[in-house]
């Protein structure tokens, strides 16, 4: 049996950055970083992803036929036939995700872990994307609770700095996938979803996705303004925020598909690069 579409199943490069969410949340408290605790966390935080992904291709195999860019994918093709093998895949790999979490840490690691899964795979895909623009919105919690994740990791009552970390990512989501979905409309109204572009446009979306990220960036401040991450974070962060907003306002000026590809991959450079201000500035606070 072929495992190439089953490996397909399982988006596995959505569970790489939500694995990396995770070890942000980590990193930000953790007083030393180990090795075994990046691997286990990685596996598990990948593993759970994986099997919401596997919920969301079986759940959505109707309408990925209709939209181009999923067209391939093998639930539509028939390289997978059924989905009985698919949904032993989905629990196998929450399984394995939340086994790992629990053995390698603790309970609430492994909550945090089920509650992601649940918001991606259910609340997201069954409850909300094909009802309201805010699917979105509030699926994108699903990211946020890999932070949590990431912190409990290391000590589950030190949750404040994993908070604020993870209130930052569940506003960065609307502004990555509103830029994407402006890329896509056509296809996501081919399918008949109600995208935000679909709904009010593309000019009227990039007005939101700066109002949004105006959020976004203040709430990336709140860990060095309450204290809890120094000046090196305060600096990094500030310019990847200016950044982010001047892309922002030039997709406002020009609302068009170029500036909403250059959007959608500069709003992963910002969360890639908050990532990295994080782990440099406790890397900083560590050695003085």
């Amino acid at each position: 049996m072929p495992i190439g579409p089953y490996v397909e199943l399982l988006k596995l490069r959505i569970g790489m950055m939500i694995a990396l969410s995770a070890v942000m949340g980590y990193v930000a408290i953790a007083k030393t970083v180990r090795i075994t605790d990046i691997v286990a966390l990685t596996l598990a935080m990948v593993a759970g992803s994986a099997a919401a992904s596997v919920v969301n291709n079986i759940w959505d195999r109707d309408i990925d036929g209709v939209m181009r860019r999923t067209q391939r994918r093998p639930l539509v093709t028939g390289a997978i036939s059924g989905t009985g093998k698919a949904l032993l895949l989905a629990a196998f790999m929450l399984a394995i995700g939340i086994s790992i979490a629990v053995a390698a840490f603790n309970v609430v690691v492994a909550v945090h872990l089920g509650l992601g899964a649940f918001f991606y795979g259910v609340v997201y895909t069954i409850w909300l994307k094909r009802r309201t623009w805010l699917n979105i919105v509030i699926g994108g919690a699903a990211g946020s609770f890999a932070v949590l994740a990431g912190g409990a990791a290391w000590d589950p009552n030190d949750w404040l700095l994993p908070l604020l970390l993870a209130v930052t990512l569940f506003l960065w989501t609307p502004s990555h996938f509103w830029a994407l979905a402006i890329v896509l409309k056509e296809d996501y109204a081919r399918a008949r979803l109600p995208m935000l572009p679909v709904l009010i446009g593309d000019a009227a979306t990039a007005r939101v996705i700066l109002g949004n990220s105006i959020l976004l960036v203040a709430s990336a401040a709140l860990p060095w303004a309450l204290g809890r991450l120094g000046g090196v974070y305060a600096v990094l962060s500030s310019i990847l925020g200016l950044a982010l907003l001047w892309a922002n306002w030039q997709l406002v000026r020009c609302p068009d598909r170029v500036w909403a590809r250059r959007n959608f991959l500069g709003s992963m450079q910002y969360l890639a690069g908050l990532f990295a201000a994080v782990a440099i500035d406790v890397h900083v606070k560590l050695a003085t």
